[in-house]
Parts: structure tokens; sequence; C-alpha cells
């Protein structure tokens, strides 16, 4: 097999009439074209010289698209998939993502899109024809395709750890970096969300094109769609000139929507819609406009509940959970936790101009190892940052982290176990020895705590939402509480 220009197309269809409109349009781009009207076809041109990238139908006369996918891999080929899916076949488009494709289109075929799309796959890319002439056009793609990518990646790089959680996410990382498969991270606050979205935005073809963060909780929800879609002149009262919303901001690159499980469900409908057409419609404006961004979301809700709860639209959720990453919380990373910790003495203290970098001490990592850490990595590097401003050597001792566990512990054994006082002086009881001290503090107040989660969930039949509320916990900080101290409830019993 012969190696491949950088401008070579395979399209594959079983309708000659298609066939030639596809090669049209993409001959009048620049690219080399050879065409294929069956999987067989398709596979005798693979098997002559290779493609920098293939277009397939999903249905063809001897099998599917996704067949040639699964071809594709299992040969170990280099070639980027498009695949051109029937409209509106979410489940098509999503199961050709999880073969591998780097991207989809829906019949009818809009082919400013697909020249869009095509040009994303081959890492260029295409301005709107309708704002951009031909030349310019031109330039652009030659200036685009000379960026410098970012290699290696520095949020890649700051993703420390060497369990196999943070294995296998790096592993992901890697893999769905190649394709514009939607990716959902999910994972407790503070563990490195965002952290995940830039390293994917890195090590992609998107690396020199711009990351667009969005918070979606911290946007009231009146100015939610004006935020993300923008807005034209005078299309509302104060709207004093054009404005452009996220999506347009993040033309060619990459909109990360942090805490998508935020979003209220008549915005959900609308980025469904935007997600879908690959255009937005300004406030204002007559008129879509196309956008070429990839989506990356992040949550630390159960989207699969929500959608239960019917607070998450269900169709939306198919759209953006293509490929799954789950961050581990960082008390299931324990061996990861003196790695981590070295890596951001070295950050904060750079930033610090602080030298030599300061070391932990054996007993400031065994103090770090107990702490429960419900902040996660955010919670450590400020507990760091702490630190290091209170030392005075090059060594962080335990107690510069600042942590007062003991304190607090001993004040909630104290309201637990004390006994009222009796009513009656007369009656008091003989004069009784004290209770011995416990050989192990933190084992009492397990205990304690346990005792008290089991008959405060004896009393609300099991139900852990109305138990938490009665002892002033959330459901989550409830469940937390449960599997730390091992109180298994039945899940016919508990709520969910």
């Amino acid at each position: 097999m012969s190696p491949h220009p950088p401008n070579s197309l395979l399209v594959v269809d079983d309708e000659p009439d298609l066939r030639t409109l596809y090669e049209l349009t993409l001959v009048r781009e620049g690219y080399e074209v050879v065409t294929a009207g069956t999987i067989e076809d398709a596979w005798a041109q693979l098997a002559e010289r290779g493609f920098a990238a293939l277009i397939t139908d999903m249905r063809l006369p001897d099998g599917t698209g996704l067949e040639l996918l699964r071809r594709l891999d299992d040969a170990g080929r280099s070639e980027k998939a498009i695949v051109i899916t029937a409209y509106g076949s979410a489940q098509g488009a999503v199961e050709a993502l999880k073969c591998g494709a780097y991207d989809y289109l829906t019949k009818p075929v809009d082919l400013r899109q697909f020249r869009a799309v095509v040009a994303s796959a081959l890492g260029r890319v295409a301005p709107p024809a309708a704002k951009v002439s031909s030349g310019e056009t031109t330039a652009v793609r030659k200036r685009t395709a000379e960026l410098p990518r970012a290699t290696p990646a520095p949020a890649l790089q700051r993703l420390v750890g060497r369990s196999q959680g943070m294995q296998q996410v790096h592993e992901l990382v890697g893999k769905v970096a190649r394709s514009m498969a939607p990716v959902l991270v999910h994972g407790e606050s503070g563990t490195g969300k965002e952290l995940v979205a830039r390293a994917i935005h890195e090590v992609s073809t998107r690396a020199a094109l711009p990351f667009v963060a969005v918070n979606c909780g911290a946007i009231p929800e009146l100015l939610l769609e004006a935020e993300f879609f923008g807005y034209r002149k005078g299309a509302f009262t104060g709207a004093a000139e054009d404005r452009e919303g996220f999506f347009q901001a993040a033309q060619g690159g990459t909109l990360f929507l942090d805490e998508i499980g935020d979003l209220p469900l008549a915005m959900q409908s609308k980025l469904l819609r935007v997600i879908q057409e690959r255009a937005v419609r300004p406030i204002g404006a007559v008129s879509e406009t196309p956008v070429n961004v990839r989506i990356l979301s992040a949550t630390h809700r159960d989207l699969a509940e929500e959608v239960h709860a019917g607070r998450f639209r269900q169709d939306l959720y198919y759209r953006l959970n293509v490929i799954c990453i789950h961050l581990p919380p960082l008390r299931e990373r324990a061996a990861d936790l003196a790695l981590i910790c070295n890596a951001v003495l070295a950050r904060i203290s750079h930033e610090a101009g602080v030298q030599p970098v300061p070391t932990m001490s054996a007993e400031a990592l065994r103090r770090l190892a107990g702490h429960a850490f419900p902040g996660n990595v955010r919670e450590l590097e400020n507990l760091l940052q702490r630190a290091l401003a209170l030392t005075g050597g090059e060594v962080i001792e335990a107690p510069d982290l600042g942590l007062d566990d003991g304190a607090v512990a001993a004040a909630e054994l104290r309201e637990a176990v004390v006994a009222p006082p009796a009513a009656d002086p007369i009656e008091l009881p003989a004069p009784q020895r004290p209770p011995p001290l416990p050989s192990d503090l933190q084992a009492h107040l397990d205990e304690v705590e346990r005792d008290i989660l089991l008959r405060a969930l004896e009393r609300h039949r099991y139900n852990r939402t109305a138990a938490g509320a009665s002892l002033g916990l959330s459901l989550r900080q409830m469940r937390y509480r449960m599997a730390r101290l091992g109180v298994i409830v039945g899940d016919s019993l508990a709520d969910s």
C-alpha cells in the first residue's frame, strides 16, 4: 500500500448521482477524490493505497458504513471516517461515533456543512463562504495548516497520577482526541474536569484554534440564549451592537460546557437543535449561522438519574454521552497523592518565584492521606498554597497544612455522646468513675456516626433523602457517609 497524499479522499456511496455531487464539491476544494459504490469496492481501493479520510454512506448494498469502520479499526488503518446517516437518526450517529467515526452528517447533506466537516477532519478550517472570498479561504487554510500543534499538552501533563483510574483517563483522552465525538466528563467537584477537556483539545487537530469554557450554572437563565448564541443590534433594549455568543467564539475549535446538568429544560432544547443542525440563530437574526465546533461537557450530577427525574432531556443526554470519561475522586487515588503534591508544589512555587521547591514530610503526607478531601484536587491545591505561604523552610510539615480534623471530630463526639443533666439534684446517682478514653478516637467516632445513621435510616424507613434531611445532610452527603462507614441499604428500600 502506497503512502497517501494529505488531501486524498475516498467517497463510498451506492447512488451515482450523490457520488458525483460529493466528488465535484470536493474537487473544487482542491482534494483528490476516489469513489466506490460498495464496501468491497472501497476495500479494494484501500488495499491499493491509503487515504487521508473516507466518507461513507450508512446504508450500502453489501452492508453498512459501520462494518467498513470496524474493518478499518481491525486493520489498524489511519484514515479518518465521516459517516452519512439518515436524517434524524440519532442512534445511527451515536453508533458511528462509538465505532470510531471522526464525525457524521445527516441527509439531505448540506454542502456547506459537508465541506466544513471534511476540512475539520483534515486539520483545515473552512470559513463561512458568505463572508470570505475563495482567495481568502485558501490563504486562511494555508496559514491554519502551518500553525504549530501544542505538543506535549500542558493540561495533560497536569493530570498527574499512576493509579488505574488515571491511566484509563489518559488512555481515553488520547483516543477521543482523534474524532469529533461528543465527550461527557463525569466527576465530583474539584477533580479536574475542565483540565481533561483542555487536554482533549490540546492533543486534537483543533489545538491551535479557540477553546471556550462555559460554566452553565453561573449564567442567569434570562441571559442564557444571548450568551450562547449572540444577538443582533436592536434585538432588545440595551443591544447597542452585534455580539457573538459562545458558539461563534469557539468557531473551528472546542466549546466546553461545564456543569451541563444545571441548564434549564428550555435551554436544553435549544442546545439540542444547535448540535443537530450545526447552526445557531442569534437573537434578532432572521437566518442561522453555520458553526463548526466540537462539544465537550462535564457534570458532577448523575445525568441518567436526572433524565429519569425529568430534569434533563433524554435525547440531549444521548447526544452528549457518546463517550464518557469518569474522573475518580482523590480519596480513591491515595497512591497518587505524593505525585500530585510534588507536581502542584512545583507549579505554585514557580508561579510565586519560590526556590528551591519545598518537599512534603512523611508526617504531612500521612496526615493528607487520612483526610477525606471533599473538595478533591482543588482542595489539595488550596491546602498546599497555604502551606507554601506559612512554611519557613524547605520541608512542609503537618502543622503547616492547617488541617484541624481532630478538633472537629472531638466536637462532633461531644454533641453525640454527652448526656443531659439530671432534673433533680437530690436524685443524682453516686459519682461514678468516668469511662476510659478510646484508644482509637477515629474508630470510636466512626462507630458513633454509624449508629446515628442507622437509627435515622430506620426511623425514616430507609429513605436516604429523608434520613439525611433529619440530620442536616444532603442526599449526596448521606451517600458519602454511608459508603465511608460501610452502611448498606438494599436497593429495594433505598430512594434513588
